[in-house]
């Protein structure tokens, strides 16, 4: 029995099985990971901005930028505020911000996500305190 040439269309066979699973987790985790810092960077903002006084629509703004930077949509994230006192901008108060970024999976058709969620949520709480000698 002659297996000439078998090898390579064996190793062909096997790697795409492999390289395809692979190549997706690694879209799919860098697209968690953007949505992670633009969550990050959107919690922060927003909350600095409260505690300073801003109007919430500067907040929103804040986070609109954070997840366009990364990318993403800006209808794909939600902001999240509570202060322990009101308004948020009074002397020694803190203002959290949690930033929910829903993260549609790679290259999955629309008719799947119309019947079963295909996102991965990913959500991060900022605090902010504001100045103590704020005017």
């Amino acid at each position: 029995m002659k297996d000439e040439g078998s090898a390579a269309v064996e190793f062909l066979a096997v790697g795409v099985l492999l390289l395809v699973p692979l190549v997706y987790l690694v879209l799919t985790l860098g697209r968690v990971q953007a949505a992670t810092f633009a969550a990050g960077s959107g919690a922060s903002g927003a909350a600095r901005l409260l505690a300073a006084g801003a109007a919430p629509a500067d907040a929103e703004a804040a986070v609109a930028l954070a997840v366009t930077d990364q990318g993403l949509p800006a209808r794909t994230a939600r902001l999240a505020v509570s202060c322990t006192a009101d308004p948020c901008g009074t002397p020694e108060a803190e203002v959290a911000a949690t930033v929910r970024v829903d993260v549609p999976l790679p290259l999955v058709p629309s008719f799947a996500r119309d019947v079963v969620p295909l996102q991965v949520p990913v959500s991060v709480r900022r605090v902010a305190v504001a100045d103590r000698f704020a005017p």
